[in-house]
């Protein structure tokens, strides 16, 4: 199956009782929180679904043990993910570690700092157990059956200690919506049982109730109303086909997702219901994933200090250009990172300043911003991280930061726009790296013809891009890690943490030789998960951007996705026990897999 790898820092909470005490604290803290609000109904219907979500586990455990037919068993299963999912826009938002382990993958969470995993469990867990089921799984599936009735217990406790608010409970009902467009529509948690399809409207369904009541007589005839019409449309569209291969994703998100956003924020501005006060990566008055400024780069920033501008974005476009940032001056960032190109340059791997060959191909900078890791290996949290590692790098840039700066505190240009910009007397370090960082964070124009379909442009893709979008989410389940909208391993829908896969990749794509780059593996040795892993970068400009993966071995998209088509390395008969991608052959025909590169042309920026 298609699996992930998440990274989760100890600053997140690690036990629940943090998790507790944060959304406490969220909530006293709130300066909208509306005053003698009932949600009680709201609280009510989550207490029962989490007590048939019990109920069902235990049932499940009877079954199990009584050696019940594989069918039974997963019927019930699938009852009990059902149950799970008219809950889940409240768990996924208010207990969002508990969530992991309800329904994250089904691989090990990683303490980066530790450098230790701790064991997955959950519903996809239990999905490997029980598809195919045999009696050899028996202990097992009970086990993780029992851990997952004290997670149940965990929602239980959770719910009775905190207050919620109209706001939280609307933008977790919002989340959801979002959830579906991205997670929900690509069987995210459904990769082998791919009942996902079935499962959609009960999560619509559970974010309509809760919709229904956290309103009032201002939305009922009006936002609620189109709102409810818009669910119960998706609903009729989902239970028509519930086939991953030929369901028409491509249409269904702009025809039914799409509506039901945005008519979420009429509700909203009907209900007068304030913002959340917190940082979000997805803009708070974005309609769609597709809007115009949907979203906002300095949800992946250091610092608010670091705030992007269109000032600094211009000043950062002008020394992006200039070779004051080497050595010697004669390299500048452009020189690797060729616009034309979409900020790549064309070569297998990178060439150093005395023209040797580098170890990895570079990447593209176009949508950079909105990942949590620069490099192919992750080794830098954010883009100011990665200007100066580049530009200190002997075999680079070969600069030297404070030399540079010596220099643009002198230039009659540079100076007086650092001093503007910041009002500082003289340019400083951190403020040279993020005025290069935020040129980068400018290069996302979301403006490809697949967006423009998305917004309603029905003549913006070819027949053929329509079916490969469908092939990519469906048969092919490029999406699994190519998070829709984004097309990079950033998680929808709160984008707080991006992942890396380790896929296997050949020296090149004839595909005999394993490449044995350790990628983030090199930063953490210890942790066997993470070796010859690497981040997954957007697919958008894919088409510029050739030859491909970290090492740059493959020259054309052909040979990638004949690469995918086989299972990934294991597919090819290499040794790597730690594989996240799926080693099942895809069984995608010549014709298919053509559609999908012609799909993948239509994310180009124009």
């Amino acid at each position: 199956m298609p699996m992930k790898i998440f990274v989760k820092y100890p600053v997140l909470a690690v036990l629940s009782i943090v998790a507790v005490l944060f959304v406490l604290f969220q909530c006293k803290t709130d300066k909208h929180q509306p005053i003698n609000e009932d949600l009680s109904a709201v609280k009510s219907e989550i207490a029962k679904n989490n007590a048939s979500f019990e109920k069902q586990i235990n049932e499940l455990i009877v079954l199990v043990s009584k050696n019940t037919d594989e069918k039974t068993i997963q019927r019930k299963f699938e009852e009990l993910r059902i149950t799970y999912k008219k809950m889940e826009w409240a768990v996924e938002y208010f207990l969002p570690n508990s969530a992991r382990f309800i329904n994250g993958p089904a691989l090990s969470e990683i303490e980066m700092d530790e450098h230790t995993e701790l064991e997955p469990e959950g519903l996809q867990v239990l999905e490997e157990l029980f598809y195919p089921y045999t009696p050899e799984n028996k202990e097992e599936s009970i086990r993780f059956l029992k851990k997952l009735i004290n997670k149940s217990n965990t929602i239980k406790t959770n719910f009775q200690a905190i207050s919620i608010s109209k706001d939280q409970v609307f933008d977790a009902a919002r989340q959801e919506i979002f959830r579906i467009s991205s997670l929900g529509i690509s069987s995210f948690d459904t990769p082998i049982s791919g009942t996902f399809l079935k499962e959609m409207p009960y999560s619509l369904e559970a974010v309509q109730l809760t919709l229904q009541q956290i309103s009032t007589d201002q939305s009922k005839d009006k936002a609620l109303k189109s709102i409810n019409a818009a669910i119960q449309s998706a609903i009729v569209a989902l239970k028509k086909n519930t086939d991953r291969n030929t369901f028409d994703y491509v249409n269904f998100i702009p025809d039914h997702l799409n509506t039901i956003s945005s008519l979420l924020l009429e509700f909203k501005k009907q209900e007068n219901i304030p913002d959340i006060e917190v940082t979000t990566a997805l803009s708070k008055n974005a309609a769609t994933f597709f809007s115009k400024n949907a979203f906002n780069p300095n949800a992946f920033i250091p610092g608010k200090e670091f705030a992007f501008s269109d000032e600094k974005a211009a000043l950062g476009k002008k020394l992006f250009s200039d070779k004051i940032l080497s050595n010697s001056n004669n390299r500048s960032c452009a020189t690797c990172h060729n616009p034309e190109k979409a900020f790549t340059d064309g070569l297998a791997k990178s060439m150093s300043l005395d023209h040797a060959e580098l170890q990895r191909n570079t990447p593209s900078l176009n949508y950079a911003g909105f990942q949590h890791g620069q490099f192919w290996d992750m080794r830098k949290d954010d883009l100011e991280g990665q200007s100066s590692d580049v530009i200190s790098n002997k075999e680079e840039m070969h600069g030297d930061l404070n030399v540079i700066l010596g220099k643009i505190n002198q230039d009659p240009m540079y100076l007086p726009a650092f001093k503007k910009i910041y009002n500082t007397p003289k340019a400083e370090t951190w403020q040279l790296q993020n005025v290069l960082a935020t040129y980068i964070r400018s290069l996302a124009k979301f403006n490809s013809n697949f967006d423009r379909y998305m917004n309603g442009n029905r003549s913006a893709m070819t027949e053929n891009q329509k079916q490969g979008f469908n092939l990519f989410v469906g048969k092919a389940q490029c999406a699994l890690c190519h998070f829709i909208p984004l097309f990079n391993g950033t998680v929808p829908p709160n984008f707080k943490k991006t992942e890396q896969e380790v896929l296997g990749t050949a020296v090149n794509g004839e595909n005999k030789m394993f490449d044995q780059d350790l990628g983030r593996g090199k930063f953490h040795e210890t942790v066997a998960a993470l070796q010859h892993s690497f981040k997954t970068p957007t697919l958008r400009n894919i088409s510029k951007t050739a030859p491909y993966m970290h090492n740059g071995g493959y020259k054309t998209l052909k040979e990638v996705m004949n690469f995918y088509n086989k299972g990934g390395g294991k597919g090819f008969g290499f040794k790597v026990d730690n594989q996240t991608l799926s080693d099942s052959p895809l069984q995608l025909t010549d014709q298919e897999t053509d559609k999908i590169i012609d799909f993948m042309g239509a994310l180009d920026d124009h």
